[in-house]
């Protein structure tokens, strides 16, 4: 940018012959009037000191300045510019907005969710559409001028190794068959019917628990058939299995009689063999040793066996009452009740 030479500068270097020309100083821009904006009072700068002969800025060019040299005269200096004013930002004017058409109006009105959903939900598809959908509607696909649709070659037959074989149909025992191992054959078969089986015992158990336990014994009073039935002698063990019971016919202080033993040892509680060859019952479990008659002889049984009460029924039969029972260390053995003479 040329420095800005002042008029004394440019007289002197004209009287010193002018060897050199002054760059003429570019003239101020006049600042454009803003329409219709007032200029807003600024605080003004202090300004220079002015020179003697004052010459306005821009109204003399360089050639007036050296004619006016060479004949001797100075001219004014130009005078200070004035300060401008700093101008308040100007406000740009809105501009006009532009009209709004139909579809402007339609898009600014508010929808609901049923208005959006109804306009989305239109019969006709925008955009291409697929061959399935061309042909359902009649649209017949555009070829172009001098080409021929193109038509793929039908497809050429199987052969007979690659055709799938002719399911034959499964009569009753094959279907089974398959069921049963698809039934027991797999892991996961295996598994669930395991699974099942399982249950169904847990079941089957609740139910039991569910209802009492109840004993159910033999009635304690039972008939065991006519004194004729029995021979002298005779130890009947067929009431042993049902009722624990030993029908003898023996003697018992010189007296002929019938009588029931119980079959329960008096050591423990085992339940004692009537040994045929040995005349004796023996109990299996300690050894205990007890006589026809009942009376104990060897092993741990601290006393002999017990009697049920036993009597001759109406019917002629013998009838044995287990709810009675006769200790002979007690001395009831001689109690009518616990035998019957014969």
């Amino acid at each position: 940018m040329a420095k800005k030479m002042s008029v004394e500068e440019i007289l002197a270097a004209a009287k010193a012959g002018g060897a050199k020309k002054p760059a003429e100083p570019a003239a101020p821009a006049p600042a454009a009037a803003a329409p219709d904006v007032e200029p807003v009072a600024a605080e003004a700068a202090p300004a220079a000191p002015a020179p003697k002969a004052a010459v306005k800025a821009g109204s003399m060019s360089a050639a007036d300045i050296l004619a006016m040299a060479k004949a001797g005269k100075k001219p004014a200096a130009p005078a200070a510019p004035a300060p401008v004013a700093a101008a308040a930002p100007v406000a740009e004017k809105p501009k006009p907005a532009p009209p709004k058409t139909d579809a402007a109006v339609a898009a600014a009105v508010p929808k609901d969710t049923a208005s959006v959903l109804a306009a989305a939900r239109k019969a006709a598809k925008p955009g291409p559409v697929s061959k399935a959908e061309a042909e359902a509607k009649g649209i017949a696909p555009v070829v172009p001028a001098g080409k021929k649709k193109l038509e793929a070659p039908p497809m050429p037959a199987k052969p007979a190794f690659a055709r799938p074989a002719a399911a034959a149909d499964p009569d009753r025992r094959t279907f089974m068959a398959a069921a049963a191992g698809a039934l027991f054959g797999s892991s996961l078969a295996i598994g669930f019917t395991s699974l099942a089986v399982t249950h169904l015992m847990w079941v089957l158990g609740l139910a039991r628990y569910m209802f009492p336990n109840i004993l159910i014994e033999p009635p304690t009073r039972f008939k065991v058939g006519p004194p004729t039935n029995f021979g002298p002698g005779q130890v009947e063990t067929k009431f042993i299995p049902e009722f624990g019971v030993w029908i003898v016919r023996y003697e018992f202080d010189g007296k002929p009689m019938i009588f029931a033993l119980k079959a329960v040892c008096t050591h423990l509680g085992c339940t004692p063999n009537w040994l045929e060859a040995e005349q004796k019952f023996k109990c299996p479990c300690h050894g205990s040793g007890f006589y026809k008659d009942g009376i104990n002889f060897e092993g741990p049984a601290p006393r002999p066996l017990e009697r049920y009460a036993i009597s001759l029924a109406d019917d002629g039969q013998l009838e044995v009452d287990k709810s009675r029972t006769f200790n002979q260390e007690q001395g009831q053995w001689k109690d009518a009740a616990s035998f019957v003479s014969v």
